[in-house]
């Protein structure tokens, strides 16, 4: 093919004049099937119901001190690992171990901690799930996986009916971790084994505003 054949191939092609695709039509559901969209009750109560069928514990508190103190103590936890960014009023009733993740803690550290807390950056009701994305008060994803129990705080305005309204709140650009429910994976005789990767217990304290 010479130059100028290769040139006019490559003019015809840039002259061709394509349409932008339209827009899809986008006429799924923007709330779990079965709810009210404007029901925060009912939406709370899905999320609870749906944690609890993974093996989660919920603990519904208005203040998140007693309630994280009473979820490590009820999980015999001893040691605890917090991010960067976490409210210091989240563990002014706890007693045990806290050790800061910074410097970052190793492997072997974060290993032989009983639990970490963290906080999240949405959660999902249809699907009993926790998204975190490294952000404040949630810190490295190798110190949410390695201990065995995870004392999670959601906001209940952090809670989205379904998928869709939390990926509109959500970064794309940042390591997002989707959490639903405790750790575990089945072999080919489909066997449950707990723990294989992440945390064996999953405790989520899901804060709401007094009420009056």
């Amino acid at each position: 093919m010479t130059a100028a054949a290769r040139e006019e191939i490559l003019r015809r092609i840039r002259a061709a004049a394509v349409p932008p695709a339209p827009e899809p039509p986008r006429h799924y559901l923007r709330h779990a099937p079965g709810t009210d969209p404007d029901d925060r009750p009912g939406t709370l109560a899905l999320f609870a119901e749906r944690l609890a069928e993974y093996g989660a514990r919920v603990l519904r508190a208005t203040d998140p001190g007693p309630a994280v103190a009473r979820a490590l103590h009820d999980e015999g936890a001893r040691s605890l690992v917090v991010p960067d960014g976490l409210p210091a009023d989240w563990t002014a009733d706890w007693d045990g171990e806290v050790r800061a993740d910074r410097p970052p803690l190793g492997t072997a550290e974060l290993d032989a901690t009983d639990a970490v807390l963290t906080g999240c950056a949405a959660a999902v009701a249809d699907s009993g799930t926790l998204v975190l994305d490294g952000g404040p008060a949630q810190g490295r994803r190798a110190a949410t996986l390695l201990p065995d129990l995870h004392v999670c705080v959601v906001r209940a305005e952090q809670v989205h009916s379904a998928l869709s309204g939390a990926l509109a709140v959500l970064d794309p650009a940042r390591p997002l971790t989707f959490v639903s429910g405790p750790s575990a994976t089945a072999d080919i005789e489909m066997i449950r084994v707990k723990g294989v990767h992440g945390p064996r217990r999953l405790v989520v304290v899901l804060l709401e505003a007094p009420s009056g």
